[in-house]
């Protein structure tokens, strides 16, 4: 055989899967239980490729090892037999010889399909051809894979199998594994990050009882008991504002967030949000704490604050370019929204916006700054000072009550990150309340309600205090160089098979 990854060759699959089945009854026949119980490996490929670099051609290493796996190649014949064993570290080659290993251990080697998993004990060596390798002094069956593993899996056809299909994708793909690896890491430097700054990590609900802390459409469902209507969380913003009311003045949250919106290669209806609030600071403060984690938690996973992404290479060191919103739309656009509202809507007609006559000026100013200045946006950049109408959860700006203290962050074209200085003056964000639920009866579903338990909160006394809210996908994307959010979500949301 050749030392290429052995498929089971062009065979019907059902002769492959009644193959494999015959094997598993011919396992159990010689009292070879195909699923084990338990298996202790001591080491890992890894492990054992990082401690025997120095070992010379035909020397043994000293300590027997343990190492379980999937059988991934196999190749050789007569008495001796090379594998590839992969585990979650990697892979490393194996070999079985007749006389180390006995006539029934070998025979079981031999009988091995691609993806089974076993463990083995063994010493060390390397190769005449220069390979670390471990040569079998004994293996173990432990589960008998009844289907083969796919000799091709990439390309566009394949993609949306490997989405479907993670468990899969994950055996045969290295890379797909590493961004997953990055992805944990990285929830691990933010959570780190945070620590450092005294941060305490909460968890608040995910069922809520009306959809609040965010403009988007919420997932519906219903408790029985209860006797009522509930909302998967379209952010954790409200309670988290609470629990600063409490007392507790850095508190921040990792979660799945859910809204019933458009899927893309940057939207996915569930996904995983960082947001943090911090007393006693405003947006300003907040700012410096969004490019000192992000460039620090890049830097950590990557080795550098650059990175390439796509065609580009974006440099996340601090500081970041803090540009209004008024100011971006001038200089990518050529538009000037600080005229009349009448002079706005005719700048959204000329400019194709739908509705330009019904949508609100603070959206309108919104679309205009989606379509024309986000995607120019490719070094990290805030966008500060958001129309007044877009932002009901935010502190008016302190020079101009129209606009508010909010920023988002974009990185290649993508929000990654949104925050205010929080509203906290329970008479004013009663009124923002009130003009949301007009907004609703005039149709508009993407808007907040009249919570009267988080205003009761705010009538205590919130602080002042900054929050953030950043998406740990996106995030693991820029710095995966990964170009859809599916790449970096085990299992995205798709449509079924039908």
């Amino acid at each position: 055989m050749s030392e290429e990854t052995v498929s089971d060759g062009a065979q019907d699959i059902s002769e492959v899967l009644k193959a494999r089945q015959d094997k598993l009854e011919e396992l159990k026949k010689h009292g070879i239980n195909p699923f084990a119980y338990q298996f202790n490996p001591n080491t890992t490929a890894e492990e054992i490729l990082a401690k025997n670099q120095n070992i010379k051609e035909g020397e043994e290493g000293p300590e027997e090892v343990r190492l379980a796996g999937r059988i991934m190649t196999k190749r050789g014949h007569g008495k001796a037999s090379f594998a590839n064993l992969q585990d979650k570290s990697g892979q490393i080659q194996i070999y079985a010889k007749l006389d180390l290993l006995g006539e029934d251990k070998y025979g079981l080697f031999e009988k091995l399909d691609l993806g089974d998993i076993i463990g083995v004990i063994g010493k060390v060596f390397r190769t005449k051809r220069g390979e670390i390798s471990v040569k079998l002094s004994d293996l173990v069956f432990l589960t008998k894979s009844m289907h083969p593993l796919p000799e091709k899996w990439h390309g566009l056809t394949d993609k949306e199998m490997r989405y479907r299909q993670r468990y899969v994708d994950l055996i045969v793909n290295e890379d797909v594994r590493k961004v997953f690896i990055k992805r944990s890491q990285i929830v691990q430097s933010v959570r780190q990050f945070l620590a450092e700054k005294g941060f305490m990590e909460v968890e608040t609900p995910i069922l809520h009882p009306m959809a609040g802390g965010a403009a988007a459409r919420p997932f519906e469902t219903y408790h029985n008991t209860l006797d009522m209507k509930l909302f998967l969380r379209i952010a954790p913003e409200l309670y988290l504002k609470r629990l600063v009311v409490g007392g507790f003045d850095r508190v921040y949250e990792i979660g799945r967030v859910f809204r019933n919106e458009g899927i893309s290669f940057k939207h996915n209806p569930e996904y995983t949000m960082l947001e943090l609030y911090q007393a006693y600071a405003d947006y300003n403060d907040i700012m410096d704490l969004t490019e000192n984690l992000v460039s620090s938690v890049i830097e950590k996973i990557t080795g550098s604050t650059k990175i390439k992404f796509r065609d580009h290479e974006i440099d996340f060191k601090a500081p970041w370019r803090r540009l209004p919103l008024t100011q971006a739309l001038k200089e990518y656009a050529g538009e000037d929204i600080t005229g009349s509202e009448s002079e706005i809507r005719d700048i959204a007609k000329k400019r194709g916006i739908d509705d330009a006559d019904k949508l609100g000026i603070g959206k309108l100013i919104n679309e205009l700054y989606d379509r024309f200045v986000e995607p120019h946006l490719i070094q990290p950049t805030f966008i500060i000072d958001y129309p007044l109408e877009t932002s009901p959860l935010a502190k008016k700006k302190r020079d101009n009550p129209n606009l508010v203290e909010r920023f988002e962050v974009i990185v290649a074209g993508m929000e990654i990150a949104n925050a205010f200085s929080e509203l906290n003056d329970p008479m004013d964000q009663r009124e923002r309340f009130a003009k949301q639920l007009e907004l609703k009866k005039a149709g508009d579903e993407e808007t907040e309600s009249m919570d009267e338990d988080y205003l009761n909160a705010l009538s205590y006394g919130m602080p002042p205090a900054g929050g953030l809210g950043i998406g740990i996908d996106r995030l693991v994307m820029l710095a995966t160089d990964s170009h859809s959010i599916r790449d970096v979500i085990f299992f995205p949301h798709m449509r079924p098979i039908k």
